[in-house]
């Protein structure tokens, strides 16, 4: 049987890096391309499914799955309903406790702090239950790609990257946290900062409670349809 010491030699770290380079530079490049013509998460679903081949790719060329990097049946109904109970209290808490804290840090930008009506993007939904209703599927497929994308496929692949090292799994928690709130608005802001927070906790529970996906999607799913009813 292999020593830890010897699987992290075995890994082909030049090769995990180059995905990473050819995934990060699609993820932002593909949201250069915008279709006018159609919805904002029409858009969105776009970029997450071009993002979601190049993942696959680099996956086929690893020989690793998607079952390997959670998507796989949970062994207990109740206790991934529990645990995405618990990451959505968690994701809540520490939400909360930014928005006590924002006003205090110097180095956020303006842009979103003034911010109040994101939901422009999305159409007219005050009120309007009928394009909720339309719309909610897009937003809950795109909760999933992003639980796969950031969660499945950035941690595992930046831990390989970094296995050398004793720390390559906070290091990978942190880094894909800051890229999932960076890409959301592409600056340091309120909102780069709660949607990094977002993926901070679900990155963490991610690899404390056993790295299946379906917990942090349930999660996700849940967050995003509660600010979708917000916005109505």
């Amino acid at each position: 049987m292999k020593s830890e010491t010897q699987l992290s030699e075995a890994i082909d770290h030049k090769g995990f890096l180059f995905d990473l380079i050819v995934y990060i530079t699609v993820m932002f490049l593909i949201r250069e391309v915008y279709f006018q013509e159609v919805h904002f998460l029409i858009n969105g679903l776009f970029w997450s499914f071009s993002t979601l081949i190049i993942a696959t790719w680099r996956m086929r060329a690893r020989n690793i799955s998607w079952k390997d990097l959670g998507l796989r049946k949970p062994e207990s109904i109740k206790k991934t309903l529990l645990i995405s109970i618990g990451i959505l209290i968690a994701t809540v808490l520490s939400i909360m406790l930014f928005h006590m804290i924002k006003d205090f840090l110097p180095f956020l930008t303006e842009q979103e702090i003034s911010e109040g009506s994101s939901s422009s993007k999305f159409g007219d939904l005050k009120g309007n239950w009928l394009l909720f209703f339309t719309i909610m599927p897009m937003v809950l497929i795109e909760s999933m790609l992003e639980e796969l994308l950031d969660r499945g496929f950035l941690i595992n692949w930046f831990e390989k990257l970094f296995s050398k090292t004793s720390v390559a799994t906070i290091l990978a928690v942190l880094l894909q946290a800051g890229i999932f709130g960076f890409r959301h608005s592409n600056d340091l802001s309120e909102r780069s900062i709660t949607v990094g927070l977002i993926g901070l906790v679900m990155g963490i529970a991610y690899v404390k409670f056993g790295r299946n996906l379906w917990p942090l999607i349930i999660a996700h799913c849940f967050l995003n349809t509660m600010s979708m009813i917000d916005r109505v």
